[in-house]
């Protein structure tokens, strides 16, 4: 059981039914070792794990679950004061004290007619604690922020101007860039996260074509002149429970997985050479996930740019063999491990960031052993809320939301299939209503854009109700829009739903 599942079953919440769905499903309750066991003769204390890092991302890791784990316990207090005569006021008084932020006044105010709408006042409880949360991204993230063991200075010194990460859209890499890549977020550094890590060819053209122009009219960083466009694809499995726990994508097949985010990569480089002329791809990189301990395998590419799906650097593995030397031995290791894979002709800069993103997961793994047993408790999905649209970036975190990317619901209607089942689980099965995010993003510099994108919102929200009409009709189904300027400082900011309503100032709620 995790820090939120135990705060909540203490708030007296039924505990999710992972547990139970993993026994029916055969999967073992003993798990094979992960890369160290707390406890054990051997200690789990890594010469080159930044230990300062770990306590900053730790205490960003509460300060954001905090948030959430509040709603329970607030909202059974309110329930229980509903039938007194000042109850508006005193539950206005609790939720501002306990989770910062005030219900919807004609919830509270109806409350004496039939009762207060528990499963509205939840998901609104959990979507709004998700807007407190890209509300005061800034200030959580400055403690570690620039501890980070990568950044852009560091990514332009390996000759790359823009690094574009795909990984797959389950919540358990929600956290990849900060925790598991220990990447500081910005310009140069884009996510676009897809279901099983499958990007889309043309819109991966037009990204990498846009930030070439960028480079070339010296709309980039300074040093990014003659930097090389970066694209990495993520995939994922599980050590624990391969055959369950793995990426749903791909029918939880790790070599299914794994050859198809390869193949992407190829047919992306293919497709750049044939389009703008032999030379013009960019450098790829393929990341597998071992979402259980968030050790990563590194597939590098030779002098021509092949990767190999057998062929990679196994985290887990470096920090199994380096455990229990000195620093300086335990780099020169890692480094000789890396050259091993660079006989081949691995460019300088990519070699340099492979041993950097190597060292820097060796933090993540010790991480999740100290403060995670060695292995995650919940080993699937564990989301707060679906989030259908484009994703905000502002929050990163393990496991916030299931991602459903799509631009109409017809076009995401499997990830969202998916996204509703899951959630039959984690919410519908306990009494609570499924929390929806409909988010898209806007460019400030383009004219009407802000307007389209709430028209946007509107059109997929009224989609899902209608797709998922006996949820809705229920109460069992709540949605709420939102809208972020990519270029500017509006971040998740929540939509009114009065039907004839434009994006004026009564939308920025």
């Amino acid at each position: 059981m995790n820090t939120r599942q135990r705060r909540a079953a203490q708030h007296g919440l039924i505990n999710r039914p992972a547990a139970r769905m993993a026994q029916a499903l055969g999967v073992p309750r003993v798990m094979p070792n992960p890369a160290c066991v707390p406890g054990s003769l051997q200690r789990c204390e890594h010469a080159l794990v930044d230990q300062a890092l770990n306590a900053a991302l730790y205490d960003y890791e509460c300060r954001i679950a905090a948030r959430f784990e509040a709603i329970v316990g607030t909202l059974k207090a309110i329930s229980a004061i509903q039938h007194t005569p000042d109850f508006v006021a005193r539950a206005q008084a609790m939720a501002r004290a306990n989770l910062g932020f005030e219900l919807p006044e004609t919830v509270l105010a109806q409350a004496w007619v039939a009762g207060l709408d528990m499963r509205r006042l939840h998901a609104h409880c959990v979507l709004r604690s998700f807007k407190s949360c890209v509300e005061q991204a800034a200030d959580d993230k400055a403690p570690w922020l620039a501890q980070e063991a990568i950044d852009g200075d560091f990514l332009r010194a390996c000759g790359f101007h823009t690094v574009d990460v795909t990984p797959c859209a389950d919540g358990r890499l929600q956290g990849l860039l900060p925790f598991v890549f220990r990447m500081a977020p910005g310009p140069e550094i884009v996510v676009k996260a897809n279901a099983g890590a499958l990007f889309d060819i043309e819109s991966d053209m037009h990204d990498w074509a846009q930030r070439e122009i960028l480079r070339l009219s010296g709309g980039l960083s300074e040093g990014s002149e003659e930097g090389t466009y970066l694209k990495i694809a993520v995939y994922h499995f599980s050590s624990a429970a391969p055959a369950h726990q793995g990426c749903a994508a791909h029918a939880s097949k790790d070599a299914a997985a794994c050859h198809a985010a390869l193949e992407r990569l190829a047919a992306l480089r293919m497709a750049i050479d044939s389009t703008f002329g032999r030379g013009a791809a960019p450098a790829t990189l393929l990341i597998g996930l071992d979402t259980d301990l968030d050790a990563i395998r590194l597939h590098t590419p030779d002098a021509a740019g092949r990767i190999e799906a057998g062929r990679f650097i196994d985290a887990g593995a470096v920090y199994r063999a380096t455990n229990g030397i000195d620093r300086d031995a335990a780099r020169a290791a890692l480094r000789r491990e890396v050259a091993a894979r660079a006989a081949d002709g691995m460019a300088s800069g990519m070699q340099a960031l492979v041993e950097r993103l190597l060292e820097a997961n060796l933090s993540q793994i010790e991480y999740v052993i100290r403060h995670h047993a060695g292995r995650y408790a919940e080993l699937g999905h564990d989301e707060h809320f679906i989030c259908a649209g484009e994703a905000p970036t502002d929050v990163q975190i393990r496991n916030m939301y299931y991602f459903a990317h799509l631009d109409t619901v017809e076009e995401g209607t499997a990830d969202l299939d998916v996204g509703i089942e899951i959630f039959k689980g984690l919410n519908l099965s306990q009494g609570l209503a499924i929390p929806v995010l409909v988010h898209f993003c806007h460019d400030q510099h383009v004219p009407g854009g802000r307007d389209r994108a709430v028209q946007r919102c509107r059109r997929v929200k009224a989609a899902i109700e209608e797709r998922y009409a006996a949820l809705a009709a229920q109460g069992r189904l709540h949605c709420q829009m939102a809208v972020s300027d990519r270029n500017g400082a509006e971040r998740c900011c929540f939509i009114e739903d009065a039907p004839g309503q434009g994006a004026g100032a009564g939308d920025r709620a």
